[in-house]
Order: structure tokens, then sequence, then C-alpha cells
């Protein structure tokens, strides 16, 4: 096996200087901490083996929500039915094979995402899981069994900090605490090689391993083994490498490294396709409409042109949510997650989208309500298209880009915070077509006080709550305007701003990738595959193939890392 050591090297290099990454480092700019953790193991009397998961997020201010959580299984050899998650106490039902991470499953948070500077328990049970127990070599005076086990590990771009780690084999009923025998686990664990050993209350021996000092971007082995008489012959079905106690993990490394050399190759070629799929599924404009035509289309409006620049589908929805708060169509009672009520009848002089929104805000159910909003994109990009015909996208794209530029200047411009207030009011959506929008907003309204618009109780319910009683006047015509408007501290204005749109996105449309995909599948769908590229497609599952040769007991090493 040492033979192999020099052309790995060379291979993981080559792979490294083409710049390849891991396909998480590709989803959305996580960052976050995992101050604690703890994985238990349970071996079944049946031969199958129960995973549980308690992951505490403390997620970044300025990272994007927790959206999703990646857990790297031992195999293939599970049901989703067997699969149990909740965050903070609320179920989760959208548990899927995991795009990044195989074997896993992804586990969408839904309405329950961790949002930027927020913590949340993540727990997860994996019961049933088949095929992850192999054949000890141990020459004792009966055949033993023996699991090894590598819990999932997150990507190290996207973790901060240590964590509280612990994990703990509990092996099958019937054992005295002398017949068991742990492995001395990975050399890369920063705690103690001897584990905490008892019984639990079912009688059932137990090996803990904890440290303070851990962290959640490593990979870290912990193995034991017991009499096979425990568990059905048929269901051992590994063979290990001898290790009495002392887990000489060492050598399991090299073989771990082996496996990984020649996968590195076949992943970055992988990235590749994957970082083109990705970033196809954000390309939700139809063909046609960039067939150029002559002249500019006048007369669309801030969402429409957002449509044609092609903006996040988070930011739209956003525009079209405070586009309906001005026109006193809609209240906010609770922004995370966001609950809205709505105004009966409804006011005159709504859009066609703005209607379909409301409709699809009333929805209760979570998945019914983004099928309504994908169903809104989806005609939105129609209409607009229906539009551009005959006219010249990127003149027009440019025409809109002047107006964004001539909005923020004449808030810039503006010589009072009252002005800039009512100013910002006016043009406030066309300023949100601007790709750096929530930098400006800060660097626009940071330093000082801000007058809020007159809808801004609609929008913030607890501003709403200390507004004064009495109504917000000014006066016109030939005098000049008086202006009776309340403030905020600017700072608290253009973070209020901001994460409007990160809440939205967090509790309404959940993973924006995945939620922009469903659109874009419909009015983007990607050309029928050819024969030949079929053929290129063919072949081969997403299981780790190295699980039973890194593992080298009981093929229970989730051998790809969790990610997000």
């Amino acid at each position: 096996m040492k033979r192999w050591g020099l052309p790995i090297f060379i291979l993981l290099w080559l792979v490294y200087l083409l710049g390849f990454q891991t396909p998480i480092a590709a989803a959305q700019s996580y960052a976050f901490e995992v101050p604690r953790q703890e994985v238990d193991l349970y071996v079944n009397p049946d031969g199958t083996i129960t995973l549980y998961y308690e992951i505490e997020f403390r997620n970044q201010p300025g990272a994007s929500p927790i959206d999703v959580v990646d857990i790297g299984l031992p195999n293939e050899n599970y049901r989703l039915s067997d699969i149990k998650a909740e965050i903070d106490g609320f179920p989760l039902a959208d548990i899927e094979p995991s795009p990044f991470v195989q074997p896993g499953i992804a586990i969408t948070l839904g309405n329950h995402a961790i949002s930027p500077g927020s913590t949340g328990t993540l727990k997860v049970t994996i019961a049933n899981i088949e095929g992850a127990i192999g054949k000890s070599t141990l020459e004792l005076s009966e055949p033993y069994a023996s699991i090894v086990f590598s819990p999932s590990w997150f990507d190290k771009a996207f973790v901060r900090g240590k964590t509280d780690y612990s994990m703990t084999l509990i092996l099958p009923p019937g054992l005295t605490t002398e017949e068991p025998r742990y492995h001395k686990p990975s050399s890369n664990w920063p705690g103690s090689n001897e584990p905490y050993t008892n019984l639990d209350a079912q009688g059932r021996v137990y090996y803990t391993w904890r440290s303070t000092e851990a962290n959640a971007y490593t990979q870290y082995i912990f193995g034991a083994s017991f009499p096979a008489r425990l568990v059905p012959a048929a269901a051992i079905v590994a063979t290990e490498v001898p290790n009495p106690r002392s887990f000489q993990i060492s050598e399991d490394l090299i073989g771990l490294l082996c496996c990984v050399g020649f996968m590195s190759f076949f992943v970055a070629i992988a990235y590749v396709g994957y970082r083109s799929s990705q970033k196809r599924r954000m390309q939700y404009l139809p063909p046609k409409i960039a067939i150029e035509g002559h002249g500019i289309k006048r007369g669309l409006t801030a969402v429409e042109a957002a449509i044609l620049m092609e903006q996040p589908v988070d930011r739209i929805l956003t525009m079209i949510l405070f586009s309906i708060l001005k026109k006193g169509a809609a209240t906010v009672i609770q922004q995370d997650p966001l609950e809205l009520d709505f105004t009966q009848p409804l006011p005159e002089g709504l859009q066609p989208y703005e209607i379909e929104f409301i409709e699809a805000m009333r929805l209760k159910d979570v998945r019914e309500r983004q099928k309504g909003l994908q169903e809104l994109m989806v005609n939105l990009i129609n209409a607009v298209s229906e539009k551009m015909r005959g006219f010249s996208r990127k003149e027009t794209v440019a025409y809109y880009e002047s107006i964004v530029k001539k909005a923020w200047d004449q808030v810039k411009a503006a010589e009072t915070p009252e002005v800039r207030a009512l100013t910002y009011d006016e043009v406030m959506d066309w300023t949100m077509l601007d790709r750096r929008w929530e930098d400006q907003t800060r660097e626009v309204f940071a330093p000082g006080p801000v007058f809020v618009p007159a809808w801004w109780g609609r929008y913030d319910p607890v501003f709403r709550r200390s507004m004064p009683a009495t109504p917000v006047s000014t006066s016109g015509g030939g005098s000049k305007t008086t202006i009776n408007l309340p403030k905020l501290p600017g700072s608290d204005f253009a973070a209020s701003m901001v994460r409007g749109v990160e809440a939205f996105s967090a509790s309404v449309i959940g993973n924006v990738t995945e939620f922009t995909g469903k659109i874009t599948a419909r009015t983007n769908p990607p050309p029928p595959p050819t024969s030949s590229s079929m053929a290129r497609r063919g072949g081969g599952g997403g299981s780790c193939a190295c699980a039973c040769a890194c593992a080298c007991a009981g093929c229970a090493c989730a051998c790809a890392g969790g990610g997000r």
C-alpha cells in the first residue's frame, strides 16, 4: 500500500493546482460555529445500526441563512422513511438524498432556517442502517464483529471555532463490560484515547469519547469490537484489520488516502459539472428574451426590470412584498417566520403579480405557498418575455441601469434627512435593482437618523407598537411642506431593510437555488441530451467507493463529509 503514496500525492496536488474545490464550497456563503455536537451510534440486535445526531449551530452575522444541512451516512442501505429530524423542537419533513454528500441526506429547514446571528439545534435520527458491521479477526475465544464509524463533518471553509464534541458507541445488549474492545480513535482526535465506559439503563455497554478541543470540520474515526454471537451472522458483511484495543489508525489512514486519491480526480470532474448545473439553475430567462431586437422597452415596472436583469428570485419577491406594503394591501404581523395580514378588500391598482403574491402568501402549507410563488415567477417571466418581443434586451437593461443610478443619486443629493426619506420612498423599488443594494443602503443611511416612510409601521411590527397614536401629517399646496415622520437610527433602518430580504429568503423560499431551479426547469429548460451525453452519464451510483477500504472494519465510515 505504501508504494502508492507518491502517485497519490501527485494526483492530489494536480487537483489542487487545477483549482477544484469541494462541491459544498460552491453552495452559499455559509459561515457558522458548532458549539456542541453529540453523536450516538446504536448497534441493534438485528445487526442494523441507528445514528443519532444533535448539532448546535451558531450562524455568523452577515452569513447566508442555514437552510439545508447535509449529513453523511455510512452507506446507501437506509430508508428515508426511517429518518426523523427536528430543529429546536419543530419537526422537519423535507429530507432527501443529498446532492453534495454521497451517500448522505439533505435536511431542509424551511421556515425554521437559522438566520444570521441566530442559533439552532438540529436533532436527527437515522434508524435501521444495514451493512455496517464487519468481521473482526481478533484471536479470542470466540468470533468477534466490529464497527468503525466516522461521524459526518462539515466543510472547513464554513466552520469557525471549537466544538464540545462527544461520540458514543452503544453496543448490543447481552454484554459484560469485559467482553467488548474499544479501538483507539484516529490520531487527530484531541481528547483521550480511552473512552468513558459504562452500562446504560437497558444494561448495554457503551463507550463515550468527549473533547472540548475538537472541531466540526475534521474527520474523526472511532470503533469497537464485540462478540459476533450478539448479531445475526448475515448482518456481518465486512472484514476488519485486527487491532485489539489499540486501533493503529495510521495504516487505516493510508488506506483512506489511497481511496481519496483515486476519487479526487473524478470528484474534480464531477465538480465542474456540478458548478455548471448550479449556475444554470439560476438562469431563469428563456433564450428568446436574449434575441436582440431594436430599441429600448420603456414602461416596465421595477419588478419587471428586475426579471430582465435576472435578479435573484428572493430579491424580486421581496420587492413585491415591499410594493404591496406601500400600497396598503398588507401588514407584517411577524417578520421571522414571515406572517402577513391582508387588507379586505384589497386596494385598487395592484399589478397582476402582486395579486398572485397575495394569493400565494395566504396559503398556510409551506410547500403549497412555495409552489404558488414559483407559479407567480413563471407567469412574470413569461409576461416580461412577451413585452420584450422585438426590443433589445441589452439596450433596455442599460436604460434601467441608468434609472437605478439616478435613483441613488437623488437620494444621496437630498439636503436633509426628511427630504432623503421622501425621496427614498419614491425610488426605493428602483434602488433594489442595484446589485450592491445592501452595501449602498448601509452606506447611505447608517451615518445619521432616518425619517421612516409612512408605511413603515406595516413592515416592522415592533416599530408599529411604539408608534405615536397621532397620524403622520404633511401640508402641501403652495406652502412649504412640513413633515411629521417618526425617526430611526440610520443603522437600524439599513439593517432592517437588509434583514427583510434575508428573512424572506430563509422563512418563505428556503433554499434559493432549489427554489429557482424549479422555475428555470419551466422557463428555460435544458436542451434534450444527445445519445452520446446519455452514454457518458450512465453507470455508477453515488456511494462512497472507499467506505470498506478506509474503514477496514465494518464499513461504517461516512466517507463524504457533511457541508452545509
